[in-house]
């Protein structure tokens, strides 16, 4: 006690004053990015509720999301950009009614604005509770088009709807058709039934007539995403004899959709996602092998020639050097960096405020193939285009379109034996 009082009690003298003095002129006399760079222990402009599914059946996607928005601050550092955000994570269990909960919770916390939360299901419960309490919500992923169709005040989405993806997808699919000389006669949609499946399934039915397709789509089959086994499911489509597989699927049932697959020794043409995730994400690559290669996901994807692309990959891979750095990461970061220059525009906290900084929103700089961030009068980006993503040598590799191709394309897909699946 008496040395901590001494501590405490003793006078602060010349050489202290010196050096405080040079401190405080030297914040003073810089400009002011870096004058704010400077403070940037000091409190946060703006705190952000993080809503992701980081437990769960999608943890690991909704882990990998996290991980995009855990080097934010770092990223607006280097790219000098003057705001420091508290971003707070909730966790929502891959479930809509605890999503709903965590958004009040972080509403009540204190959050100026909401991000969140991949899963469509999850994300509508969100923007229910953000119109309800007049807090912004900017969706880093979930494609379901009834999100932007409610004529929601409170909502920007930076993510295709399910037809945005679809038409880009399928748009690809012609190009990956007329790249490699070959092309399919038939094909079979296996997807997911969830609120994301059924709105891909209704979207590709919809729009598959108009888009002059080369092939027929012979059936459409559907499962719970919490499915254990996918034998009848994938029996079903090998029976089709459809030379072309159409996934629509998250990371757990696209993993028991190729084991199957492999089992059966189904060996379609090609595999084609029609803009779903599962067959990028960093476990199916590990858990998969050989038999995860040259599977396509058609998909927006994080452009390498971006400065600030290059910048997040940086600091991805120093903080998280296991781990991959794909389009979950990438939207949830462009999530943050929405909310960063929503706050730089406004510089207020106030939700009106921020809703108005959003829809005047045009960024240029970011991380995500396409135009520069701006909604539409939906609250809807319509800037984001789609690559063609190929699973090459463990990794997903832009192989489309051909000015952006890291590698070139490899279709048919080899047979489950080939020696070119090292």
């Amino acid at each position: 006690m008496t040395g901590r009082n001494n501590f405490t009690r003793r006078r602060f003298g010349r050489r202290d004053f010196g050096r405080a003095t040079l401190a405080g002129a030297a914040l003073l006399g810089a400009p002011l990015p870096l004058r704010h760079a400077l403070a940037q222990g000091g409190p946060a402009d703006l705190k952000v509720g993080l809503l992701l599914p980081t437990s769960g059946l999608q943890a690991q996607i909704g882990q990998a999301c996290r991980r995009g928005a855990d080097v934010a601050n770092e990223v607006f550092a280097d790219m000098k950009m003057p705001v420091k955000l508290d971003i707070v994570n909730y966790d929502t269990e891959t479930k809509p009614d605890v999503a709903r909960t965590q958004a009040e919770k972080a509403i009540d916390a204190g959050c100026h604005m909401l991000v969140g939360a991949f899963d469509s299901g999850q994300t509508i419960a969100i923007a229910q509770v953000c119109e309800q309490r007049g807090v912004p919500l900017v969706v880093n992923i979930a494609a379901a088009p009834q999100i932007t169709e409610q004529g929601y005040k409170f909502v920007v989405r930076n993510f295709p709807t399910a037809p945005m993806l679809i038409t880009g997808a399928l748009a690809l699919h012609k190009e990956i058709f007329k790249v490699s000389g070959k092309t399919p006669k038939t094909a079979v949609l296996m997807s997911v039934n969830d609120t994301f499946g059924t709105s891909m399934i209704n979207g590709i039915k919809a729009l598959f007539p108009k888009l002059d397709m080369p092939y027929e789509l012979v059936d459409t089959i559907s499962y719970d995403p919490a499915a254990k086994d996918l034998a009848v499911e994938v029996g079903k489509a090998k029976a089709t004899k459809a030379e072309l597989l159409l996934p629509v699927s998250r990371l757990n049932d696209a993993k028991l959709l190729v084991q199957e697959m492999v089992k059966q020794r189904w060996e379609p043409m090609g595999v084609l996602n029609p803009g779903a995730p599962g067959l990028y994400e960093q476990d199916f690559l590990k858990t998969m092998g050989k038999y995860g290669e040259f599977m396509i996901s058609n998909v927006p994807w994080l452009d390498p020639k971006s400065a600030m692309t290059q910048s997040l990959e940086k600091r991805h891979a120093a903080k998280y050097p296991n781990d991959q750095l794909d389009l979950n990461g990438g939207f949830t970061f462009e999530g943050i960096l929405i909310a960063a220059h929503a706050w730089l525009t406004a510089k207020s906290t106030k939700p009106g405020d921020l809703m108005e900084a959003l829809r005047k929103a045009k960024i240029d700089q970011h991380v995500m193939i396409g135009g520069p961030i701006q909604f539409d009068a939906k609250g809807q980006n319509v800037n984001i285009k789609a690559s063609a993503v190929e699973n090459l040598k463990r990794k997903p590799t832009v192989v489309l379109p051909l000015e952006s191709a890291a590698a070139p394309l490899v279709f048919p897909m080899p047979s489950w034996n080939d020696k070119r699946r090292t």
